[in-house]
């Protein structure tokens, strides 16, 4: 067997808006992995729905990132936070007495939900700000009692989701509360001058604001704690139970703290690149801000968002999206188009995205993606190969037949042919599907697959440093913000020593010639190095990026069929920084 290494670099940490990622994984506390339970009642909304609607929605939707004249750049519900405008308590609170969201129709709202394929919503009853979205008892800072609005949002879309059979659930900030006395940064001391810690908040507000979401809007499908922070454990441990007595079916986000809750949340827009156990969700936005920005129109496209969607459901989770809703209640009008077009293709092809199971590839292919049901593979096909070619690496299990899907069923049945360890199914010259098509495949029995990398002969194959076996460099998760509040993820190989080494092993169908890039990041100019053992040596210089371009190398000569281990090194440049992201073969000759 012929071994190619290949070996790259990574930059450093990005630290934007006052934030370390370090100081988020802390306020986002410890999560335990829960393992599925196909009986237990409360895990059902995540093995069946697949697909939420998240809803950021508050006081800071009327500022919408532009206060006194001046446009504020970052996530919107963080605009009264010392890292954006740093508006002062008494100041912000005067601010809801222009609240008045008028054009706020939960009915439309809930459908959009629907529409969209979506299983449930997630809103927000109460956020860092420390504005109640519903009609609190305990603080009069709320919508009812603050605003000329003068009416309870949460009753509203309690009922519409009712109608629409959507499950309900509430984003509540237990720890942080910004404006209430002892909340997490919030102030130190009550109006009449005494000083309070994080008991006093506890006690008179956090605590029987849960007592109020849970008892007060019918049944609840999540109550979905964030930002846990330093808050005790015994209180978390009370909240739960809370929850539990009032919500016996209900589930309790992971972001409690502590592993008290029901399952993980990941990071904030993270979409995993392999397989996770357990019961888990992504957390993503429409858009870049959460709440309502005025300048925010970077819209995902409907195939983005079901590129998304697919990649949670392929690697075992369920995709939560969500929309910042305008200060007058209104939904962002290009929000709700994306939504509802993306819905159109989940209501054409359900099967594909509920009460489906992990990728047995257990990774995204280079057309693609896959989810199972019993012995039923769906490939959503995102890249139509050239030629027509879709090929699987690795899969063991004899197939019985494939079809093309349409919105009236099977289009067509395919060709199948298998060579080498692959299985070749051949698409037809025109499709239905102009979205994403999607292949159905039947298995004389459950998927078994040998997950490693095939080079795609008719696709670019992009392989992650994430799956790299490493030697003589570090190999760790990084996370940075583009702007305040919107993550970016990525597993990187970098502080490389001289003879370090990024490997994978992969599998060549059709030798030949392939065109090789790097996606990396770091400083100034560096020279990598890609070898085929016992065979030819290739290298090449380029300059570096903080924010991991893409870099072609040079064209590289696999000789015949078969397995490969395959090793590139960094020959010259600043190996402390150099941050290796993937490496893409693209077949030339």
């Amino acid at each position: 067997m012929k071994r190619l290494i290949i070996a790259g670099m990574l930059c450093a940490m990005a630290v934007q808006g006052g934030l370390l990622a370090e100081d988020m994984d802390a306020m986002w506390g410890q999560q335990v992995l829960k393992l599925k339970a196909a009986d237990a009642e409360r895990g059902q909304l995540f093995e069946q729905g697949n697909y939420a609607m998240f809803i950021h929605w508050g006081l800071y939707s009327h500022i919408g990132n532009l206060y006194k004249g001046k446009s504020y750049y970052g996530i919107g519900e963080w605009i009264m936070n010392k890292n954006m405008a740093n508006i002062p308590v008494d100041e912000y609170k005067a601010l809801a007495a222009q609240f008045n969201p008028v054009k706020f129709d939960a009915d439309e709202i809930a459908k959009l939900a629907k529409d969209a394929g979506m299983k449930y919503i997630v809103i927000t009853s109460k956020h860092h700000d420390g504005f109640a979205m519903y009609h609190s008892k305990v603080s009069k800072f709320n919508i009812v009692d603050a605003t000329p609005f003068a009416r309870d949002p949460m009753k509203e879309l309690s009922k519409a989701c009712e109608k629409y059979g959507l499950g309900l659930g509430f984003y509540y900030s237990h720890n942080q509360d910004w404006t209430f006395p002892g909340g997490g940064n919030g102030p130190k001391q009550t109006a009449d001058g005494k000083n309070v810690d994080f008991k006093y908040y506890y006690e008179n507000k956090c605590r029987e604001q849960v007592e109020e979401i849970t008892t007060q809007y019918g049944p609840i499908a999540i109550v979905w704690f964030d930002t846990p922070g330093r808050i005790p454990r015994e209180y978390v441990e009370e909240l739960v139970q809370i929850v539990r007595k009032n919500q016996p079916k209900a589930l309790v986000s992971g972001r409690a703290g502590y592993g008290l809750g029901d399952y993980v949340t990941l990071g904030d827009m993270e979409v995993p690149n392999e397989n996770v156990e357990g019961i888990w969700e992504t957390v993503d936005t429409t858009n870049d801000s959460w709440a309502y920005a005025w300048y925010d129109n970077y819209w995902k496209t409907p195939k983005e968002i079901l590129h998304r969607l697919v990649a949670c459901v392929g690697r075992g989770g369920t995709y939560m999206l969500n929309i910042g809703p305008r200060g007058d209640g209104t939904v962002p009008e290009l929000a709700a188009l994306t939504l509802r077009k993306a819905g159109e293709w989940v209501k054409r092809y359900p099967q594909v995205v509920y009460g489906t199971d992990a990728s047995p590839w257990q990774h995204a292919l280079p057309w693609g993606d896959v989810t199972v049901k019993d012995t039923t593979l769906f490939l959503c096909v995102f890249d139509i190969p050239t030629g027509g070619g879709l090929y699987l690496p690795g899969l063991k299990t004899k197939v019985k037949c494939a079809s093309l899907l349409s919105r009236r069923g099977k289009q067509a049945d395919l060709k199948v042919q298998t060579r080498d360890g692959w299985t070749q199914i051949q698409l037809p010259a025109r499709m239905a599907e102009k979205m994403v098509p999607v292949v159905q495949v039947e298995l004389e029995a459950k998927p078994e697959v040998d997950p490693y990398w095939g080079i795609d002969p008719s696709l670019e194959t992009t392989i992650l440093a994430q799956f790299a076996q490493v030697t003589g460099a570090k190999q760790e998760s990084k996370k940075w913000m583009e702007k305040f509040g919107e993550w970016k993820h990525v597993v990187r190989v970098w502080n490389w020593e001289k003879s370090g080494k990024a490997s994978w092993e992969v599998d060549v169908l059709e030798p030949g010639y392939y065109s090789v890039d790097l996606t990396y990041a770091g400083e100034g100019r560096i020279v990598w190095g890609i070898d085929i053992e016992g065979g030819e040596h290739i290298q090449n210089q380029q300059n570096s990026s903080h924010n991991y371009q893409r870099f072609p190398i040079g064209w590289i000569n696999f000789p015949k069929a078969g397995k490969y281990t395959v090793s590139v090194s960094c020959l010259e440049g600043d190996l402390t920084e150099a941050s290796l992201k993937a490496i893409h073969f693209t077949p030339v000759l």
